[in-house]
């Protein structure tokens, strides 16, 4: 009889440590959301000049940070508004730059925003959200004010957390989510020393006015800069908007409701990409893309899927903007206050996706710019990678000196 207690209490005990071990998982964010009720702003700028500003943007950015010769794909609109909620945190010359780069002022940047946000209706073939983590670390006092301004402009979902493993999860995953699933992850890791992640996502997903059928798609070649042929299918159509500069042909091809559409550039013969865009300003592209000609243009767009990433903060540094990532001159004082340290911004991250065929146009991105302070920064860890020509050493520990000397030219030969 005593042996069976003893077998029905190890049961027990063990159970109940089991359910011990169920209940010690991650903390989930603290979803502040509902407790952050948004106002309704009065917004008094002209749209059309917002518009040409953005389009300005667009094309600065662009031009920064592109690959040349290499598939580059950016989203101005996700790198705008993700720099525009953090830019309601910045102060002095921090701001001012921002409001240079951005090419507007942040109370025109939140106005032009927030309509544009409100104008995209729930069946809009674009969607676009915004969220603002932050840590849930006592070194750390978050601004109310700037919840309460980006809850207001962007309708920013906002989470407190533990910046933890599964904070960086939870970041992935409502990416992913609001980009419909075309950028699955955009965050590697959560450094020691972030404090803030405000993130934008956007998605689009819209058909042709007129799609194309089997009979309009033809298999052709394409050509590179440098003269290699690739085969590719093509789709044909005649389309009754054209687009022309001195140093280009093009057209636009609407999707279902016309509210969007699909525009290319051609450059003429003998002239490059690069120097089609380096011809370019921002106020001739507004003009163009806003005034198409009515043309009948017969045209063949090749079917294309692609994706892109990249690190933004030196092309926005070299835009005009290096102070917000400055360790010791950036000025967020109105985003919080850390203990640890300064606060700047020390990532911008921002991929891409892109899908071009027969029914239509998928195309997602996210934005995330990465807030951090001086704390924890672990000053003698560095990194090398073995990537090109080295000298490697075999040492005697004891008396300091090398046995074998070589270098490494080629691991090939």
């Amino acid at each position: 009889m005593k042996k069976l207690v003893c077998i029905a209490c190890s049961i027990l005990l063990l159970f109940s440590m089991t359910l011990g071990l169920v209940g010690c998982g991650a903390k989930k964010p603290q979803d502040l959301t509902h407790g952050v009720h948004a106002n309704t702003p009065t917004v008094t700028d002209d749209p059309a000049l917002a518009n040409a500003a953005a389009t300005d943007f667009a094309l600065r950015l662009f031009l920064a940070g592109q690959q040349e010769g290499e598939n580059t794909l950016l989203s101005p609109l996700s790198v705008l508004c993700a720099l525009a909620m953090t830019a309601n945190g910045a102060q002095g010359e921090t701001r001012e730059q921002m409001e240079q780069v951005l090419g507007m002022d942040v109370e025109m940047l939140n106005g032009y925003l927030y309509t544009y946000i409100r104008n995209l209706e729930k069946n809009s073939a674009l969607h676009l959200a915004n969220s603002i983590w932050f840590t849930d670390d006592e070194r750390f006092t978050v601004n109310g004010d700037f919840l309460q301004t980006n809850a207001d402009y962007y309708g920013a979902d906002l989470y407190k957390t533990p910046f933890d493993d599964a904070a960086c999860q939870a970041i992935n995953d409502w990416v992913k989510e609001e980009t419909h699933g075309m950028i699955p992850r955009i965050l590697d890791r959560i450094p020691p020393n972030a404090l803030m992640y405000l993130v934008n996502a956007l998605a689009f997903e819209a058909k042709w006015e007129e799609v194309y059928m089997d009979v309009q798609v033809r298999e052709g070649q394409f050509t590179t800069e440098d003269g290699q042929k690739r085969s590719v299918d093509f789709m044909g159509s005649m389309e009754h908007a054209w687009l022309e500069t001195d140093k280009a042909t093009g057209f636009m091809k609407y999707y279902d409701g016309r509210q969007y559409a699909f525009a290319a550039l051609l450059p003429g013969e003998g002239v490059t990409v690069q120097e089609l865009l380096d011809s370019l300003t921002g106020a001739e592209l507004h003009e163009l893309l806003t005034h198409p000609k009515d043309a009948y243009v017969e045209t063949r767009l090749p079917k294309f899927e692609t994706g892109f990433d990249t690190e933004l903060s030196e092309v926005l540094s070299a835009m005009g903007m290096p102070a917000a990532f400055n360790d010791s001159q950036a000025d967020f004082s109105a985003l919080g206050h850390s203990d640890a340290g300064n606060i700047y911004i020390s990532r911008v991250i921002h991929k891409t996706f892109i899908s071009v065929a027969e029914e239509g146009t998928r195309a997602g991105a996210a934005t995330v710019v990465e807030i951090a302070d001086g704390a924890m920064l672990i000053e003698d860890q560095k990194t090398v990678t073995l990537d090109r020509p080295f000298v490697y050493m075999l040492v005697d520990v004891e008396t300091g000196t090398p046995f074998f000397i070589g270098t490494m030219m080629d691991p090939a030969a």
